[in-house]
């Protein structure tokens, strides 16, 4: 195939994507970005490296067309450019956990010990939570849960819900959810409360996934 042919040139564009995901800080990001907006400040803060690091991978992102920004006066906002990026995402866990050992063990050896049953779907959840048969537990953060969330979800995040749990009905079925299918957070928060005694399973995927689906979503002013 000739290097000036328009499928060589397509190919071009599509490895530039694939070349972008080849790195697992890019990825964390994207996760974070799947919650909503975020500046690059504030996406620095929640991945954990500086500003000036965040940014370059934000550049490369963007360039790939994985995310798009906005200037909103002295800061610079971006988001997830297209729901497309979600499938592409679940793609790309789809065939490493199909074809990489190393996959399969971490999930057997942290997520499946952690919680072995079945998860719950995004059609099951809904059809319950409409029907008040369960209570939607949202374990992000606070300001991920503001900027939206599942409709009427209850936020505790993680790191206080060991002191929170009065606040939840021990009669009634929990089903947690978090920023997607490997956030460790629900999985956490799965443990802690069948150890306390409640009801409890997580939603298959997380917010980021249901979003896309075109599922109904809430802010927390709604």
């Amino acid at each position: 195939m000739s290097s000036n042919s328009p499928k060589h040139a397509l190919f071009q564009q599509f490895a530039l994507v694939a070349k972008t995901l080849g790195h697992a800080d890019r990825l964390v990001m994207l996760e974070q970005l799947g919650q909503g907006e975020h500046s690059v400040e504030a996406l620095a803060l929640k991945v954990g490296l500086s500003i000036a690091n965040t940014s370059q991978h934000l550049q490369q992102l963007r360039r790939a067309g994985l995310v798009s920004s906005r200037r909103d006066g002295k800061f610079v906002l971006y988001k997830i450019s297209d729901p497309s990026v979600f499938d592409l995402l679940s793609s790309i866990q789809t065939v490493a956990e199909k074809n990489i050992a190393e996959v399969e063990l971490i999930l057997q050896n942290y997520f499946n010990k952690r919680d072995s049953m079945a998860p719950v779907s995004r059609e099951e959840l809904l059809n319950q939570s409409r029907n008040g048969l369960v209570t939607v537990l949202d374990v992000r953060p606070q300001d991920e849960y503001k900027t939206s969330h599942l409709p009427g979800a209850v936020n505790i995040p993680l790191g206080e819900l060991e002191n929170r749990l009065a606040e939840l009905d021990p009669k009634q079925d929990i089903i947690a959810y978090c920023r997607g299918e490997y956030c460790v957070l629900s999985y956490e928060a799965v443990t802690t409360l069948r150890e306390s005694g409640f009801n409890v399973r997580r939603l298959e995927e997380g917010y980021p996934e249901w979003q896309a689906a075109g599922l109904p979503v809430e802010n927390a002013s709604t």
